[in-house]
């Protein structure tokens, strides 16, 4: 069994970010009077100059305050224990907003030749930013051994797990990957707030504004590409977002 044998080029080398260097020459492509929605990198590069100005603003107020004279007239210094935790929580939320738009962007590193989908979901694991504790994972029978040759495959996986990172409030997750004639079936459960929310990134065409629901747009486009399809379940508990991908 082999997951979708065509994978695209490698990306070269340069001074730039591959994902960044890769969005910008696609957005320099882009020629006047096309469509009013924007392709997935003029919506990953939109969404990323949209999300970043918050923490990037609070940086540089941490920053400033810092900078002060702790004999300046009319300033409170700041609290040395607050301002560490605040440039934490924003440096690790611009981490994770890079993890989805590498995710949603860019191609994941791979050698020449097929990978075994266990190490793509270990390697999705890891880039996702999610915690081990938090994360348990379930390979079926055969599942290991399948060999994957796309690295939209690996996309796939690390959005939703960046996904469940981001929004899940910290809830547990369990990521099973199952083997049945012609198919793979990546399945994700995890208890959800606002489920139809979560749903709702998956039935829009258009991509959202910001990076909340890109990478979950962008699971269900590279999904459809590689010939797959989404499938869910609601136990009023947890929800089981299920990627099915054939096998090629």
């Amino acid at each position: 069994m082999t997951l979708a044998p065509n994978p695209p080029p490698p990306t070269g080398p340069g001074a730039l970010h591959p994902v960044l260097r890769r969005l910008l020459r696609r957005r320099a492509r882009l020629r006047p009077g096309a469509s009013d929605v924007p392709g997935p990198s003029e919506a990953l590069v939109q969404a990323l100059c949209h999300d970043m100005r918050t923490p990037l603003a609070s940086l540089e107020a941490l920053l400033g305050s810092l900078g002060r004279s702790p004999g300046q007239p009319d300033r409170l210094a700041p609290d040395p224990g607050e301002v560490l935790a605040l440039a934490r929580a924003q440096t690790a939320h611009l981490a994770s907003m890079l993890r989805t738009a590498a995710a949603t962007g860019g191609a994941a590193p791979r050698a020449r030749g097929h990978r075994r989908l266990g190490d793509v979901v270990r390697a999705s694991g890891a880039a996702s930013g999610l915690p081990a504790a938090q994360l348990t994972v379930e390979l079926g029978a055969g599942a290991e051994e399948v060999a994957v040759a796309d690295a939209r495959v690996q996309r796939i996986l690390t959005n939703l797990l960046e996904n469940a990172h981001r929004h899940g409030e910290g809830a547990a997750v369990r990521l099973a990957v199952s083997c049945r004639p012609g198919w793979v079936d990546l399945a994700l459960t995890q208890a959800v707030v606002r489920p139809e929310r979560l749903l709702g990134h998956l039935h829009t065409d258009q991509p959202p504004p910001d990076l909340t629901g890109l990478g979950l747009w962008s699971v269900r486009r590279q999904t459809r590409e590689l010939g797959g399809r989404i499938v869910w379940t609601d136990d009023g508990e947890s929800l089981t977002l299920t990627v099915q991908l054939p096998d090629r």
